[in-house]
């Protein structure tokens, strides 16, 4: 059923995505949050969770770093005792 429900996502991700601009408001983007949401927690809360979250993508959505839940307490709990861990997405990239 994962891979049934992975399939249209993925489909999405390599052939239709490409071609749009870029307007995601959250980290990771909805197509990626609802592929990890599916894959950690199975078919039925990981569908609920993804269509939650499509439910929060519209122009008026302040965004950010939104993991899924249940990801983002095991990255919490691998760093070192009473620190925080970093999720700020700023990369940069220098073109020569």
């Amino acid at each position: 059923m994962r891979k049934l429900l992975l399939l249209p996502i993925r489909l999405y991700q390599y052939a239709i995505s490409p071609l749009m601009a870029s307007h995601c408001r959250h980290t990771p983007t909805c197509s990626q949050y609802a592929v990890e949401a599916i894959s950690h927690h199975g078919a039925g809360k990981g569908l609920f969770l993804a269509v939650r979250r499509l439910l929060r993508c519209h122009p008026w959505a302040e965004g950010g770093y939104d993991p899924v839940p249940g990801l983002a307490e095991s990255a919490t709990t691998q760093t070192a005792p009473g620190r925080q861990a970093d999720h700020s997405q700023t990369t940069t990239q220098t073109r020569q």
